[in-house]
């Protein structure tokens, strides 16, 4: 899998809520100085509320894509190597299927149609933070979301790494596979 060193390296950030995603990823971004692509999903839902549909969640992939464009186009625009992402479409499938019972068919086109450098995957070993917008604060649920995020990863080709513990281990951990896996891909 060897790419041209002026690729751009795009890495994911996935997991239940309240497993430190965001938190990694700005931590990630300071150490290899670069910047981070937001989840979508909190603005729409401070905008719009957490009473959402089957419709809104296609929306919310729709904005989180155009996110992720807006800031890889960013970076490449700054000449930077690498970028990180919270959240993708395996999140959004996740979601979908979890609360509906089905996922709407672009979410999955863009699952196929879409290729990343990396996955890491947040283990929910961290304690649940209230906020207004989380909704699964029972351990059994975030462990059994948790299990469909690593079956997908498990599934597919993209390298991963399960991301676990407290910091400082958990980012240098994190910090470290990056690291060999920029080895492996440049």
């Amino acid at each position: 899998m060897h790419q041209a060193s002026n690729k751009m390296l795009k890495i994911v950030v996935i997991g239940p809520e309240s497993t430190g995603k965001s938190t990694l990823c700005e931590s990630l971004s300071k150490h290899f100085e670069t910047d981070w692509c937001r989840e979508y999903a909190r603005d729409f839902l401070l905008e719009h509320g957490t009473n959402y549909t089957f419709d809104d969640l296609l929306k919310v992939a729709e904005g989180q894509l155009l996110s992720e464009e807006a800031c890889v186009s960013r970076m490449h625009n700054q000449q930077r190597s690498m970028v990180f992402i919270d959240t993708d479409m395996y999140v959004m499938k996740v979601w979908c299927e979890f609360v509906f019972g089905k996922c709407h068919p672009f979410i999955l086109n863009q699952i196929i149609d879409r290729k990343y450098d990396g996955y890491l995957l947040c283990k929910p070993d961290l304690p649940w933070v209230k906020d207004e917008l989380r909704e699964y604060p029972d351990v059994k649920t975030r462990e059994l979301l948790y299990h469909h995020y690593k079956d997908l990863l498990i599934n597919q080709s993209t390298p991963w790494f399960e991301v676990n513990g407290v910091d400082p281990m958990r980012t240098s951990n994190a910090i470290d596979w990056v690291e060999k896996l920029r080895m492996t891909i440049h």
